[in-house]
């Protein structure tokens, strides 16, 4: 089977999608830290660490940089949009965190048992 190569659509495509699903667990996040918030305030925060995420992966730049750029960013931008103190910006990165790895992990299973399903 060939090698697959990376259109800049499929790049485009992947960082929004990847962006859109950071700033939906980022209002998640945001929910369970401050309660009721305006969910438009958390589309700033997915872009930016998904935009770093792909350029990371598209360049093997190595795993722990990537992340770390990443978390520094989400916390940045959480700063940014909700307008905390530090303190709850940290609390609300973290829990941004676990969000999207517990989500990630729950689409990832569902993808594995639905390819592995009889044709």
């Amino acid at each position: 089977m060939p090698a697959q190569t990376a259109t800049p659509l499929s790049v485009l495509v992947t960082t929004l999608l990847f962006a859109l699903f950071l700033s939906v667990t980022a209002h998640v996040a945001a929910r369970n830290v401050l309660g009721d918030v305006d969910p438009r305030r958390a589309l700033y925060v997915g872009p930016l660490p998904a935009a770093v995420s792909v350029v990371g992966g598209g360049f093997a730049v190595p795993a722990a940089v990537t992340v770390t750029v990443a978390f520094l960013l989400d916390a940045v931008m959480f700063r940014w949009s909700y307008e905390q103190p530090p303190r709850v910006v940290a609390v609300m990165t973290v829990i941004h965190a676990a969000v999207t790895i517990l989500v990630g992990v729950v689409l990832g299973g569902i993808a594995l048992l639905l390819s592995t399903r009889p044709a």
